[in-house]
């Protein structure tokens, strides 16, 4: 049996796959951090006040009530709660 037949090969593989692993560039400088930005100027004071989830969903619950009320559907009816819930 010819024994070299099968190891020359696999050894000759080993040296290439070692050497290429070895030519591998050297890692670059960290990158800079990104500069600290301000904080993004708040809303003006007399815009809108905050108000809860409780208090939206109600105001929310109203308006399809008086959209079903109303008989709207669709787009109307988008509109229609739309403008109630910002009056």
């Amino acid at each position: 049996m010819n024994l070299s037949r099968y190891l020359l090969p696999m050894a000759a593989l080993a040296m290439m796959t070692g050497y290429a692993a070895a030519q591998t560039p050297a890692p670059s400088a960290p990158a800079a951090k990104p500069a600290v930005t301000a904080p993004a100027p708040m809303a003006p004071a007399g815009k809108k006040t905050a108000t809860s989830s409780s208090e939206r969903t109600a105001k929310s619950k109203a308006c399809s009530d008086q959209a079903d009320q109303k008989g709207l559907h669709g787009k109307a009816r988008k509109t229609f709660r739309d403008a109630c819930k910002k009056a």
